[in-house]
C-alpha cells in the first residue's frame, strides 16, 4: 500500500506570536513543529504499513525550514519525503493549498491520501476534503479507526452527541484523521540516523503549473486584548433572569 501523508509545519504552541506591519507573525522569533493532527495522520500511516507492507511519502509545503519537519517524519518511519517549496505558502487559502498539494500527488500515484482532521495555525479543516475532490477520490472525515479489507477500507467516524459511523471505502481513497486516533511514536536515534540517508525531492510549487485566484484573503492580523467587565444583573429572579437572556442574546450572541 502506497500511503501520501500531508503534514503541515506550524509555529510551536508556546510561541509568542508578534504581529508584522506586513500583515503576518515574525517568524524569526519563534519555533516551528509538526501540526498535532497530522502527526496522528503519520502515526496511522506508519502503521497500516507496518501490518500490511508498503511505502509512506511525507508531503508538505512551504519555505526552506519545512524540510525540517519532513525529517520528523522520516525519523518516525516514512520512506521518504516530498517537498513543494514555497516562501509565500502562508498567503495560499484552502482550495490554493489543495490544488497544489494535489497536483503533486497525482505524480505519486498512491492507494491512499492521509490529512489531520484541521490545521493549529489556521484551523480552516478544508484542505483533506478538497483535496479527495481535486482527486476525485472517494472520502471520510474524523476517522478513528482505519482496518484494511479486501481492496479497500473500512473506517469509523466520529459523529455528533458521542454517535459514530463505519464506512466502507474503495482504493484509492482520502481521509482525514481525528486527533487521539492512536498513540505517536516519538523519533527513535537510530530512526534519526536512518532519515539521514532518506530521499527528500524539493520541487517549485510553480513547476506544478497550478493557477490559482485566491478565493479568500487576509484582512487584518491582530492578537486579542484581554479585558475584563462584570455586571450585577439586579432586580427578582424573574427580572434578572430575563436580563441574562437579553444579554446572551444580542450582546454575547450565543443563543
Amino acid at each position: 500500500m502506497k500511503i501520501v501523508v500531508c503534514v503541515k509545519q506550524v509555529p510551536a504552541k508556546d510561541a509568542p506570536l508578534a504581529i508584522t506591519d506586513a500583515g503576518w507573525i515574525r517568524e524569526t522569533d519563534i519555533g516551528f513543529e509538526m501540526n498535532e493532527p497530522d502527526s496522528y495522520a503519520l502515526e496511522e500511516a506508519l502503521r497500516l504499513k507496518e501490518k500490511h507492507t508498503g511505502e509512506v511519502i511525507a508531503l508538505s509545503m512551504g519555505p526552506e525550514r519545512v524540510k525540517q519537519t519532513i525529517k520528523e517524519a522520516l525519523a518516525k518511519g516514512a520512506d521518504r519525503g516530498v517537498h513543494i517549496a514555497d516562501d509565500a505558502a502562508h498567503k495560499l487559502d484552502p482550495l490554493g493549498a489543495a490544488k497544489s498539494l494535489a497536483a503533486a500527488i497525482e505524480r505519486e500515484k498512491p492507494d491512499l491520501v492521509l490529512t489531520g482532521l484541521q490545521s493549529e495555525d489556521q484551523g480552516f479543516g478544508q484542505t483533506g476534503v478538497l483535496l479527495a475532490e481535486l482527486l476525485g477520490l472517494p472520502h471520510a472525515t474524523i476517522i478513528m479507526q482505519i482496518e484494511a479489507k479486501d481492496a479497500g477500507l473500512r473506517v469509523k467516524r466520529e459523529l455528533e452527541a458521542g454517535w459514530f459511523q463505519w464506512v466502507e471505502l474503495p482504493l484509492p481513497a482520502m481521509l482525514t484523521i481525528q486527533s487521539g486516533i492512536n498513540k505517536v511514536r516519538y523519533a527513535t536515534l537510530k530512526g534519526i540516523m536512518a532519515a539521514k540517508k532518506k530521499e527528500i525531492a524539493t520541487i517549485t510549487r510553480e513547476s506544478l503549473g497550478v493557477a490559482h485566484e485566491p478565493t479568500q484573503h487576509i484582512e487584518r492580523i491582530y492578537v486579542p486584548s484581554k479585558t475584563k467587565k462584570t455586571e450585577f444583573l439586579t432586580g427578582t429572579p424573574k427580572e434578572a433572569a430575563a436580563k441574562l437572556l437579553e444579554k446572551l442574546k444580542h450582546e454575547a450572541r450565543v443563543l
